[in-house]
């Protein structure tokens, strides 16, 4: 059963959340402060972290970093926060999706379900080009041997433009094979900030912008 931390201080928010989560058959752990967020993530294999970022004892997002640099799991972030430079913020601390309130719970629910059929990982598979590696077994990348952090969501957006080397794949082609949702329920600049974040993290210019049409990996990948 794959196991949820749920950070939202909330009482009432917390309730409903996690009683949706276990319907639909996911083990969850309520928490309501960073304090007791952090226990669970400590005693738990936590496969998806749903947090608030403004919390009675600091910032989701300082405990998110905190949580990146201890595990691979996923996090989406929940937050009245809903100003362009939060979004940012979120997504720079590692954050895989970001949902402004008031949110749709059958949205969050879809999202969840998306994040959990993704975690299957490829077995045996090592995607080369020019300096970059990605080891999808390990789910690691390393740039001229040196490995590069990133999250869930860049990663499979990675994969998925290295997967398709030189043809252009729209916008609404990511947020359906990275997403695994379709543009109505996503912020409106969620691809354009991961790719941007890709871009640097990497510091490769392998990813094209074609206007008015998609994105494009321009270098050829072998897989070995």
């Amino acid at each position: 059963m794959k196991q949820i931390l749920l950070l939202e201080d909330d009482e009432g928010l917390n309730r409903g959340i996690s009683l949706k989560l276990k319907k639909e058959g996911y083990e969850v752990f309520s928490a309501f402060t960073i304090k007791d967020a952090r226990q669970f993530l400590e005693q738990e294999s936590i496969d998806l972290l749903i947090s608030d970022i403004s919390l009675p004892d600091g910032s989701g997002m300082e405990f998110c970093r905190e949580a990146r640099a201890k595990s691979e799991l996923y996090i989406i972030f929940l937050s009245a926060l809903d100003q362009e430079v939060d979004i940012v913020n979120g997504y720079d601390c590692g954050a895989d999706d970001y949902m402004t309130k008031p949110f749709s719970l059958l949205v969050l629910i879809s999202k969840v379900n998306a994040f959990m059929r993704r975690a299957v990982k490829q077995e045996g598979q090592i995607l080369v080009s020019k300096d970059i590696q990605v080891h999808c077994n390990t789910m690691q990348v390393y740039e001229k041997g040196e490995p590069v952090i990133l999250s869930k969501k860049e990663l499979q957006l990675l994969i998925y433009l290295m997967e398709n080397a030189g043809r252009i794949v729209t916008k609404e082609q990511i947020l359906e094979h990275v997403w695994d949702m379709d543009g109505q329920f996503v912020e409106e600049n969620t691809v354009t900030v991961n790719i941007s974040r890709l871009k640097n993290k990497l510091q490769t210019n392998a990813i094209g912008n074609v206007r008015g049409l998609g994105y494009l990996w321009t270098e050829k990948v072998r897989k070995e």
